[in-house]
């Protein structure tokens, strides 16, 4: 372990941006553990911060909003020109006025918006919404035989369910999911937010003027008469929270019933599968920042006011506390979905889309196997999330005619070739401005008429 700046609570400082710890982040966990319910680590170069790894004081921090403030405006590190501004994990941790990162009255009237127009989705629509995705997507490879279920699958089918229930029209949607994946992916985050602000507003303008059935327009309309910025970003909020996340579980959850714990249990039920990746391991792994709003005494690790305090969900429900009370394996016991009034509002559409998608790909491709051994695949470094950089996959070919036989999608004829006559006189014809290329989400409602 490659660690520095021994605190004085006897733990070093664990880097979390590296490919060691993303690895194997258990080691960092029970490393922290090993001197206290919390210690000293460094999510970027140059950032600081303070992970707890205990169950009991994980909780102690995510139902006390008194004591630990959401707010990243109270960051003293940030205020004072001490964190680089371009670090990867700024987007993540600095203050926007969400419900995710304010307190108090605000973050009631924020949150009340926000879940009450969530609880206007059902189990029914979610399915309903997520069939035709995971049917377009499956045909653009099960041609091929073969496929990387992160990239071809459980990265692109959350991306186009929000834009599903956005109700984001064809060409909003495809700069939305450009630009989810370039931030997701590293490349120009300032400039990939900037687009996803600029796709947001205008989505927002369109849905005053032509309201639908649609978490944005529900928004647009709750009763709490949220501004412009403020529908901004409460979007921004839940596509982050539902796309890495979700993307994560479904990999996660297929890797565990594909790979060798799935082996000897074909009988393993999809649900079982999400319980044991949410316990052991989290697609969400370490989050939840919060700043102390004084001086705290974590079991023994002083925490001081204003600095950065994150819960690691993966580090709390592995606690050695949990099993010595007998709770470990309880659906209950694990802090996946948080805990407190910042606890997930979308635990259950969360659920119900893992489920399908994964019942979509598993019904369309029955013989579908690692194409390497699942000790080998690799993790995608980061501090938060505990994410697949690939999974490849392999199965026997199968005609890509998913959406046409399931949907009533007509099989477009390809038009006929019709030749020209040559022109009378050679006349240098400008040039041919070059279409631009259909996104997925557009092409995607080509298809599908809707």
């Amino acid at each position: 372990m490659d660690v520095h700046d021994t605190a004085a609570a006897g733990a070093a400082r664990c880097p979390m941006y590296d490919g060691s710890f993303a690895a194997d982040p258990q080691k960092v966990y029970d490393y922290l553990r090993a001197h206290g319910p919390a210690g000293p680590v460094e999510l970027a170069p140059g950032v600081d911060a303070t992970l707890v790894v205990g169950h009991e004081t994980a909780l102690r921090v995510l139902q006390n909003p008194a004591l630990f403030a959401r707010d990243g405006r109270r960051w003293t590190a940030l205020n004072d020109g001490r964190v680089p501004l371009d670090s990867p994990v700024l987007p993540m941790m600095a203050y926007r006025p969400n419900c995710l990162f304010t307190d108090g009255a605000q973050h009631l009237r924020l949150r009340k918006a926000v879940t009450e127009s969530l609880d206007r989705l059902n189990v029914t629509r979610i399915r309903r919404d997520v069939e035709p995705i995971a049917a377009y997507l499956i045909d653009q490879f099960s041609e091929r035989g073969r496929s990387d279920l992160i990239n071809d699958y459980a990265k692109l089918l959350p991306l186009l369910l929000i834009n599903k229930l956005f109700g984001c029209p064809a060409a909003i949607g495809d700069r939305v999911t450009s630009a989810m994946a370039d931030m997701f992916d590293g490349k120009d985050a300032l400039k990939a937010s900037d687009e996803l602000t600029a796709c947001f507003m205008e989505l927002i303008t369109l849905k005053r003027r032509e309201p639908g059935d649609d978490i944005t327009s529900w928004l647009v309309q709750h009763s709490a008469g949220l501004t412009d910025e403020e529908l901004k970003d409460q979007l921004v909020m839940l596509i982050g929270a539902g796309v890495e996340p979700t993307r994560n579980l479904i990999a996660n959850a297929l890797l565990l019933l594909l790979g060798p714990e799935g082996e000897d249990g074909p009988s393993m039920q999809i649900e079982d599968a999400l319980d044991h990746v949410l316990l052991n391991n989290p697609p969400i792994a370490n989050y939840a920042t919060h700043f102390p709003v004084q001086d705290v005494d974590l079991g023994g690790v002083v925490v001081q006011a204003n600095s950065p305090l994150v819960i690691s969900f993966a580090g709390a429900n592995s606690d050695p506390a949990l099993t010595a009370a007998g709770q470990a394996h309880s659906r209950g016991a694990h802090l996946a979905w948080g805990a407190g009034p910042h606890a997930c509002p979308a635990k259950s559409p969360a659920q119900v889309i893992a489920v399908t998608a994964i019942e979509q790909i598993l019904n369309a491709l029955p013989d579908l196997v690692l194409s390497v051994p699942a000790q080998e695949l690799q993790w995608r470094p980061g501090p938060f999330h505990r994410a697949l950089a690939a999974l490849p996959v392999q199965f026997a070919p199968t005609p890509a005619t998913r959406m046409a036989s399931a949907y009533g999608v007509p099989t477009a004829p390809r038009p006929a070739v019709v030749q020209q006559p040559a022109p009378a006189a050679r006349i240098p014809a400008p040039a041919a401005q070059k279409p631009a290329k259909k996104g997925f989400w557009s092409s995607f409602l080509e298809i599908f008429r809707v």
